[in-house]
């Protein structure tokens, strides 16, 4: 029988709420210059986007400093630790814009929250991976074992996904990546334990494996490409994470420029150098409905 420990929802909103106002300045100071928006906003005025630090708030930085004086693009970042303040801040128009999720996530988060936040372009993708601080490979998975996995609804489905395609779970017939629990066939004698994603690393020593987003594998020191039992291949990988704003905003000239700047060239060899572990891999172009 399949056994399910769930983080409470107080403890697991608590968290989020420290994580992101810890990571926030006063309102006073996210609130974007341009009092237009679209394309009627101000080219001259400051543009803040919300990121996670790692690896997005890296190559928005990178932005910042090396490439965006040339297009006289004003480019601030705020640093969020979790996956839903980046959103609620850019709908209330706290943050001009964001850059964490992939379409999957942004699709659900939409639905959910009654937002209608819109993707704009196409950045990188950050491959799921299977980690243990206890076996050395998922053969050693098993009957009894515990498996922490990110609880939020696309990343839970990746996370089943990569542990069917191991053979450590049986997943129903064409359920694919939108798995749920309820979708575990043959569980194999393996208990799950839900987390919010940012969490998992740190409770990874609690767990006998962990399946834990790229982002949050950076920021934890492991290298995917040397500590994963199991990653997530990147070939024909729909979870590429973009530049994303509130509905109507796409045509804001600082967000177009910003958009050109993303997928340069010069950010294209910034991340191949700067994440060269295969944690983080260039995936430009536009996002696919």
């Amino acid at each position: 029988m399949r056994t399910t420990v769930k983080l409470t929802a107080a403890v697991a909103a608590a968290a989020a709420l420290t994580l992101g106002l810890s990571a926030c300045s006063a309102p006073s100071d996210t609130t974007s210059a341009s009092t237009k928006k679209g394309k009627d906003a101000d080219p001259a005025a400051k543009l803040v986007v919300a990121a996670s630090p790692t690896p997005h708030a890296d190559i928005l930085n990178f932005v910042r400093d090396h490439l965006a004086a040339k297009e006289g693009l004003k480019l601030e970042v705020k640093e969020f630790n979790d996956y839903v303040l980046p959103n609620t801040a850019t709908q209330s128009g706290e943050v001009d814009a964001n850059f964490f999720q992939h379409k999957p996530y942004l699709d659900d988060f939409n639905k959910k929250n009654k937002t209608d936040i819109v993707p704009v372009v196409n950045v990188e993708i950050e491959p799921l991976g299977l980690y243990s601080k206890k076996g050395k490979k998922v053969a050693d998975l098993g009957s009894g074992s515990t498996i922490a996995v990110p609880n939020d609804a696309t990343n839970e489905g990746r996370a089943l996904k990569l542990l069917a395609d191991n053979g450590i779970i049986k997943l129903k017939d064409g359920v694919g990546a939108e798995a749920k629990l309820s979708d575990v066939e043959d569980d194999k004698g393996v208990k799950f334990t839900e987390l919010e994603a940012s969490q998992i690393p740190a409770r990874l020593g609690d767990v006998d494996a962990a399946v834990i987003n790229g982002n949050f594998a950076i920021s934890a020191k492991l290298n995917p490409a040397k500590d994963s039992l199991a990653l997530e291949k990147a070939e024909n990988n729909p979870y590429a994470n973009f530049l994303a704003v509130k509905k109507g905003n796409e045509s804001d000239p600082r967000i177009q420029k910003l958009a050109k700047l993303l997928n340069s060239d010069e950010v294209k060899k910034f991340i191949q150098e700067k994440f060269s572990n295969g944690a983080v891999i260039p995936a430009f172009g536009p996002v696919k409905s």
